[in-house]
């Protein structure tokens, strides 16, 4: 098979998802794969590299559409490749449709066959390509909430971790997932005070154990979110439902009860936002002042660690993507139940029912729409 991977179109988006390590394994294994030149320079992996390991550099991400039967991206396809894709090509990459009206559209009309990175769940529930970027995003959320607080800007003025004879920050995390459990991680170990808000009285029952008193535990409700926020010095929306989009669980009504100069980390901002007042930013221009408080909602916070993101990410997704490559993509498909559940829109059919439930399109069951006469 040909498997192509171009640049990364969206905005200050440094991650791979086929490092030369990965590339090697691809190529060892029959296949031809294709990468736009410096697709891996924002990583650090030169063009010398892939060609070490027997890529084919190739000019433009036009080349690598044309000519690719599978495509490995990292983050959802951007206007300038909506018209690349093409009938039974196959995207593979971090797609959150359920929050991207436009790209499913050009998806959907492309008939390509779309698999999400973020949707593929194995048989416990886990998602697997989900987790490390989950991960990652916990841990920066502090870091950056952290970089906001103080100034020159907007924020309040205030060192995470307070010193002697001055209380530390409070910091509220809403959700108990992997990037809660991260941003929960960092954020005792600078020092502050902690707050975790959560409806999974078994997560919660973990953290109390883990941390010994050292955070503070609440089961949600919008009554407890309200009377916790006024004292929040930063506030970390860390709340998921794969493959559907975020619930919003802080009204605005709620953020004007926050102290002037706190700070929002929305990092459910790629799903929709679990905040009313979020919209997405970028790194560029990563924060704005709304209600008072300062906002941080950017959708690809990992493209700020690209080489650490994209080590891992092109790791987990090999297995799939060679599965793909050595026995074609509907014989991949059902094989494997957990990659199964990646696949969102099928030549045309939206199959992943969360999506099609979110942008209220009709829902079509995946073997139906693969069986389906052409």
């Amino acid at each position: 098979m040909i498997i192509g991977s171009s640049r990364e179109r969206k905005l200050e988006e440094f991650r791979t998802a086929l490092t030369p390590a990965s590339v090697s394994d691809l190529v060892h294994a029959g296949h031809t794969v294709l990468i736009e030149t410096n697709a891996g320079v924002g990583a650090h992996y030169p063009d010398a590299e892939y060609l070490a390991v027997g890529a084919q550099i190739v000019p433009t991400m036009e080349d690598v559409y044309a000519h690719s039967e599978l495509i490995v991206e990292v983050k959802e396809p951007q206007p300038s490749e909506f018209a690349l894709m093409r009938d039974g090509q196959v995207i593979f990459t971090y797609l959150h449709l359920a929050a991207e009206p436009e790209v499913t559209r050009a998806i959907v009309d492309s008939k390509c066959i779309a698999i999400a990175y973020e949707t593929v769940r194995l048989p416990n529930g886990a998602l697997p390509l989900l987790a490390p970027m989950s991960e990652v995003a916990g841990r920066l959320a502090v870091e950056e909430g952290a970089r906001f607080l103080k100034r020159p800007g907007p924020g309040r003025g205030i060192l995470l971790g307070g010193i002697s004879g001055v209380p530390p920050a409070h910091v509220v995390v809403i959700g108990s997932g992997n990037v809660g459990r991260n941003a929960i991680r960092v954020a005792v170990g600078m020092g502050a005070r902690v707050t975790v808000i959560s409806n999974a009285i078994d997560q919660l029952r973990d953290l109390d154990q883990q941390y010994a008193g050292r955070i503070e535990t609440a089961l949600s409700s919008r009554g407890v979110i309200a009377s916790i926020l006024p004292s929040a010095d930063m506030l970390i929306g860390a709340v998921l439902v794969a493959g559907e989009r975020a619930p919003v669980v802080v009204s605005r009504e709620m953020v004007r009860t926050m102290q002037p100069g706190s700070v929002i980390v929305d990092v459910a901002v790629d799903q929709g936002g679990c905040i009313e007042t979020t919209h997405p930013t970028n790194h560029d221009e990563p924060i704005y002042v709304e209600e008072g408080v300062v906002h941080y909602a950017v959708p690809n916070m990992p493209g700020s660690v690209p080489r650490t993101a994209s080590t891992v990410l092109s790791t987990l997704v090999l297995p799939y993507a060679l599965a793909i490559a050595n026995l074609g993509v509907d014989a991949a498909i059902r094989r494997d139940p957990a990659l199964a559940q990646g696949v969102n829109v099928y030549r045309g059919a939206i199959t992943h029912p969360a999506v099609a439930a979110a942008l209220s399109l009709p829902y079509v069951p995946l073997e139906d729409a693969i069986t389906a006469p052409r």
